[in-house]
């Protein structure tokens, strides 16, 4: 992968050489194609930034349930919208590496289990106050409440306490962690005053745009903050997302000029899109992957051996190229790929009616098993689980598929239904990914996969600082996520996002869709 400072090169270079030029020289780098394609395309665009203007956005998956409380973001649009309101210690770069955000710099105790962000000052709310080292322990404080229901719970749990010392915030753990910079860039933690303890609703942030308009399910706006405190995102002076979850409207929108960037373009339409003049699609690969979840707690996927005949009743390879359409990967019932560093791979598990047929005799089991899917938990997830239920059809499985309504999908089934359809844009290390969906103890271990050896794991990773053990570790973990989890993973998506012509700025960025979230803030239009 590209560190920033490669990226911008190649882009410098590409400003220089005609098209087939850059992606002939990309290739003598080990460039992709289709890297070289896009940054080449993006090249093309003015790329010093232009201010001014009104820049929006039309995106799939928000609902009238949205709420303004970072705790309990569950989908695209209150995510992407809080990461131009809101601001973390941390953020993490296209690259992958973490970087100064409202934390200057970081240290930790050579047993990493004491760590110090010093705080940046001269930074406001939105309300006028400066921000402070008591309003970071305050947010910390109230994630780590199980009150506040937050989605971060699972990674706060490491934590023994967080207090403010001068112009520091002081963390000490209850085991060594290295990857604690990472998991403050959750998008959950957004620093709000007095941690959002006295209304986290309020949507007052640190972030290049203050909130104008919020209409859950309809529109959310911004406008750009006059005090913000750094000059390389917030171009426009305006911003919006219109909540279009229907994919031919969100479409329609792009092509007629309604909106400048679309996110979840589906694959079967991409080639479609390409065609369409002034549209350009950028594709990117990282760790987002869509799922079926099944909770391990709940009759009848409480039986280990009818999970496993659902594993084996799933036919993958055709799932990518009918679903993605080339746009992903095979998933393997893990929620760890080769894009995290310190990846092992498994054995692949594969379509084996045999199998299947043994494991669900094996379970006692009999009639259908109903299955719950809508097409805001991934792009064409209806059609996955139609295609799901032809192939389980084989292994003598009946699924009964249930089409769900878009709206109040993430608060009324997912987490709450026991077999349903689902998405994780993944995150940037093992560590948070695990802790996140697959503790025991995490608001959003979606699976109800309660195992006390995985969790005895998960700490001892945490306080393992070798890495080829820590990797061993997670080797050991990741099998038994396979072999004895709920969750089934049949494929790793690619990033489909498209822009209008008046569109500069965008760079490639596989931590999330919209350039991590960042789209609105970082881009800027270019007439």
């Amino acid at each position: 992968m590209l560190t920033e400072s490669e990226s911008a090169n190649c882009l410098a270079i590409a400003g220089k050489m005609n098209r087939r030029e850059f992606i002939g020289s990309a290739a003598a780098i080990g460039l992709t194609a289709a890297i070289a394609n896009s940054m080449g395309s993006s090249a093309a665009k003015a790329q010093t930034p232009q201010k001014g203007g009104f820049l929006r956005a039309g995106m799939q998956g928000g609902a009238t349930t949205d709420s303004l409380d970072p705790a309990i973001w569950t989908s695209q649009v209150p995510y992407c919208f809080g990461r131009q309101w809101g601001e973390q210690l941390v953020q993490i770069d296209a690259a992958g590496a973490a970087q100064p955000a409202l934390a200057t710099e970081w240290g930790s105790s050579k047993d990493a289990k004491i760590w110090t962000f010093k705080i940046r000052k001269g930074v406001q709310f939105h309300n006028g106050k400066e921000m402070t080292p008591e309003d970071v322990v305050a947010t910390i404080e109230r994630h780590s409440d199980a009150k506040s229901q937050s989605g971060a719970l699972g990674i706060m749990g490491g934590i023994a306490s967080v207090k403010a010392d001068s112009d520091t915030v002081v963390f000490t753990l209850k085991e060594p962690n290295a990857d604690l910079p990472f998991l403050m860039d959750d998008y959950h933690l957004m620093i709000q005053p007095n941690g959002g303890k006295d209304n986290p609703t309020e949507g007052i942030g640190t972030g290049p745009y203050q909130i104008a308009v919020n209409e859950p399910g309809v529109r959310h706006g911004g406008e750009k903050f006059a005090n913000y405190w750094r000059d390389d995102r917030g171009f426009a002076d305006q911003i919006e997302i219109i909540v279009i979850n229907d994919t031919t409207a969100r479409t329609a929108a792009l092509q007629g000029g309604q909106v400048d960037i679309i996110n979840r373009v589906e694959p079967k339409i991409v080639n479609l899109l390409k065609r369409v003049p002034g549209v350009t699609i950028h594709n990117v690969a990282g760790r987002g992957h869509y799922v079926f979840i099944m909770h391990c707690n709940t009759a009848p996927f409480d039986n280990n051996d009818l999970r496993l005949a659902l594993k084996y009743a799933l036919d993958r390879e055709e799932m990518v190229q009918r679903i993605l359409m080339g746009y992903g990967s095979v998933g393997n019932d893990t929620p760890i790929n080769k894009a995290y560093p310190l990846y092992t791979e498994l054995e692949q598990r594969k379509f084996d009616p045999d199998k299947a047929a043994f494991h669900y005799k094996k379970s006692g089991h009999s009639g259908p098993v109903q299955l719950r899917s809508s097409d805001v938990a991934f792009p064409s997830a209806v059609d996955a689980a139609q295609l799901y239920q032809q192939s389980a059809a084989k292994c003598g499985i009946q699924i009964e598929v249930r089409r769900e309504p878009g709206d109040g999908y993430w608060s009324s089934v997912w987490n709450k239904q026991p077999f349903c359809a689902s998405y994780w844009s993944g995150r940037p290390t093992q560590d948070q990914m695990f802790s996140t969906a697959y503790y025991s103890k995490a608001d959003w271990n979606d699976t109800r996969f309660f195992n006390e050896k995985f969790d005895k794991m998960l700490f001892q990773a945490r306080a393992e600082l070798d890495h080829d053990k820590r990797k061993t570790i997670y080797a050991d973990m990741g099998s038994i996520v396979h072999d004895e989890g709920g969750v089934i993973v049949p494929m790793f998506n690619d990033f489909i996002d498209a822009i209008g012509p008046k569109v500069g700025g965008w760079k490639p960025n596989g931590n999330e869709e919209l350039m991590g979230g960042y789209a609105l803030s970082k881009c800027w239009l270019t007439a």
